[in-house]
C-alpha cells in the first residue's frame, strides 16, 4: 500500500512541474507579445512576420538605438549647455542669446509616427501652464508619455514625449500646434 501511495505523489509532482512549465511559457509568450506590441510600426515593417527569436533581436535592436539617441541627446544638452556659458553674447536671456535671435516663446512639434514630441523653449517673462498644453494634446487624442523641464541661462525648455491612443485614427499635429500657440502668445 505504501508504494502505490508513493507513485500517485511522483505522478502528481510531475503533473505540478508540467503545469508549472506550461504557465511559464505561456507568461513569457504574453510578455514577448507586449514587448513587440511597443515597438512603433514604422521601424520595422514586418515585424508581425518574422520568429519570437527575430522579433526578440528587433526589439533588442530598437533598444538599443534608443540608448544611442538617449546618449547622443544628452551629449549635445551638455555641450549645448557648455557653450553657452562660454559664449557671453547669451547674457541677454529674454529673447536672443542660445537661440540665435529667435524670438520666444518657440513651438516645435514633431510626429514620429505614432509618437508625438512637443519642444516648448520660453523665458522666464512668459508663464504659462505646462498643464494646459498636457490637457490639449490629451483632448487632441495623445496620452503624455513623459514630461521634462529645464531652466538653461534663463530658458525654460519643456520636453512633452506623446504616444497617439488610437493609432489607426491619429493626431492633428497642425491643430494641436495652432492651439498650443494661442495658449502661449
Amino acid at each position: 500500500m505504501e508504494g502505490a501511495g508513493e507513485g500517485s505523489s511522483g505522478r502528481s509532482c510531475k503533473l505540478e512541474k508540467k503545469t508549472i512549465e506550461k504557465n511559464r511559457r505561456i507568461k513569457m509568450k504574453s510578455l514577448c507579445v507586449k514587448l513587440v506590441s511597443l515597438i512603433p510600426d514604422h521601424h520595422f515593417k514586418q515585424l508581425k512576420e518574422l520568429s519570437q527569436q527575430d522579433q526578440l533581436e528587433q526589439a533588442t535592436s530598437y533598444i538599443k538605438s534608443l540608448s544611442e539617441r538617449v546618449e547622443e541627446l544628452r551629449r549635445r544638452k551638455t555641450q549645448g549647455v557648455m557653450m553657452s556659458s562660454a559664449d557671453p553674447t547669451t547674457s541677454n536671456k529674454t529673447s536672443t542669446g542660445i537661440m540665435g535671435g529667435s524670438k520666444l516663446p518657440i513651438l516645435e512639434i514633431r510626429e514620429l509616427g505614432s509618437n508625438l514630441e512637443v519642444v516648448l523653449i520660453s523665458g522666464l517673462c512668459k508663464n504659462f501652464m505646462l498643464h494646459q498644453v498636457i490637457s490639449i494634446l490629451e483632448q487632441e487624442g495623445a496620452e503624455v508619455v513623459n514630461a521634462n523641464l529645464s531652466n538653461i541661462d534663463g530658458l525654460i525648455i519643456h520636453t512633452i514625449h506623446a504616444q497617439v491612443k488610437v493609432s489607426r485614427i491619429g493626431v492633428d499635429g497642425s491643430r494641436i500646434r495652432a492651439r498650443i500657440q494661442e495658449l502661449i502668445s
